[in-house]
């Protein structure tokens, strides 16, 4: 029996919920040999799973806390479980099976400045996720990561961690898609438009959580640089705005009052929409694992400017705008040729719809499975 953490499936979206319900979707039937047992959070959906060869456990605590860390063997009952997939970094202490875990990046060994909150609370955090990233790299059976990018840094840190890693890219759920027709598409993009971003003739979108290295900052002054003379194109940030004090100073700044808007809690069907409607994706983060917005673009037709470092390049291929997120007025000229070129989104846009496709979560499941049947092999334990 593998028992599978699924508990960052729950009322709020993140960058792992999607990989773990990608997880849940495929593997137990690409699998009707094995059980599976999915630990899930008390705010997850009811069922994650209608499979005959499913169990389902709650529990009462967050992935990435205390309980988890240093108390999961007691939380839960690990009799007749050949193997724990841990999917958010951190190995548990003191399981009594063989652990796989998903190491999406290793930021907060190489640049926890870039993750953590400000203040005290950012000292602990960063301990906090340092211990049991540490106990990953020693500990685990193997080590999942998301890009070959990540798996370079594993390298840099552990090379005894990087032999264990095997890189299983993340995936595109089928919901990111282009619309049907452009009849559907220029309605619902307009309603979206009219709901969360009033005002806008035109917007650039911005998704991902406030943290460091989303590089949101840069992306504030990119956009005022090229778009100062243009009222009527604004700025979506689809994000939670947290420590966001820094963020409304900098639109006050740069004079953006009423055309930067903070979208929370946005319905899939209008997220969705909002990405038909877009003149293009911005996501210069200064590194990411695998990078979902991106993948997310391309895959609805949506023009993408991200990064040249990290994982980014290896993610989008030539299907996007590649820029140095360090430097403000490249950011601000790729947006300026996306937004002023037609030709240009247009061939992103086509580029991107066939990048998308190497990008699903059947593959994923796919070969995790295989990693799974490979350590029963080693192990023994099936």
């Amino acid at each position: 029996m593998i028992a599978l953490d699924c508990r960052y499936i729950r009322e709020r979206p993140s960058g792992i919920g999607p990989y773990v319900e990608g997880l849940v979707e495929h593997l137990p039937r690409l699998a009707p040999d094995l059980h599976f047992l999915l630990l899930k959070h008390p705010l997850a959906p009811a069922r994650l799973s209608l499979a005959p060869n499913v169990h389902e456990v709650v529990v009462p605590y967050d992935p990435n806390g205390p309980e988890t860390m240093w108390l999961l063997p007691r939380l839960v009952d690990f009799r007749g479980v050949s193997l724990y997939h841990g999917t958010f970094n951190i190995l548990p202490a003191g399981l009594p099976v063989p652990a796989m875990i998903t190491l999406c990046d290793v930021m907060w060994m190489t640049h926890p400045e870039r993750c953590r909150k400000p203040g005290p609370w950012g000292a602990v955090e960063t301990r906090f996720f340092q211990h049991g990233i540490r106990r990953t790299l020693r500990d685990a059976i193997r080590i999942h990561t998301i890009s070959d990018a990540s798996k370079r840094e594993i390298g840099k840190l552990a090379p005894s961690g990087a032999a264990r890693t095997s890189v299983l890219p993340f995936g595109v759920a089928d919901g990111w898609r282009p619309a049907e027709s452009e009849a559907d598409r220029a309605a619902a993009a307009a309603a979206a438009r009219q709901k969360w971003v009033p005002g806008a003739a035109r917007y650039v979108l911005t998704v991902g959580q406030y943290a460091g290295y989303k590089n949101h900052e840069g992306v504030i002054r990119a956009f005022s640089r090229a778009f100062d003379e243009e009222p009527g194109m604004h700025l979506a940030l689809v994000q939670r705005l947290g420590q966001g004090s820094r963020l409304l100073d900098l639109i006050r700044d740069e004079g953006l009052e009423g055309r930067v808007h903070f979208l929370k809690n946005v319905p899939q069907a209008e997220l969705q929409a909002l990405f038909w409607g877009a003149t293009c994706l911005c996501h210069p983060s200064f590194e990411e694992g695998f990078g979902n917005p991106p993948c997310e673009a391309l895959g609805s037709g949506l023009p993408v400017v991200t990064s040249n470092v990290s994982s980014m390049p290896e993610v989008s291929g030539d299907a996007a705008l590649l820029v140095d997120p360090h430097d403000v007025d490249e950011i601000a000229a790729a947006l300026q040729r996306i937004a002023g070129d037609p030709d240009l989104a247009a061939e992103l846009r086509a580029r991107g719809l066939v990048r998308a496709q190497i990008y699903q979560w059947r593959h994923t499941a796919e070969d995790t499975l295989a990693v799974y049947r490979e350590i029963a092999a080693e192990t023994g334990r099936s």
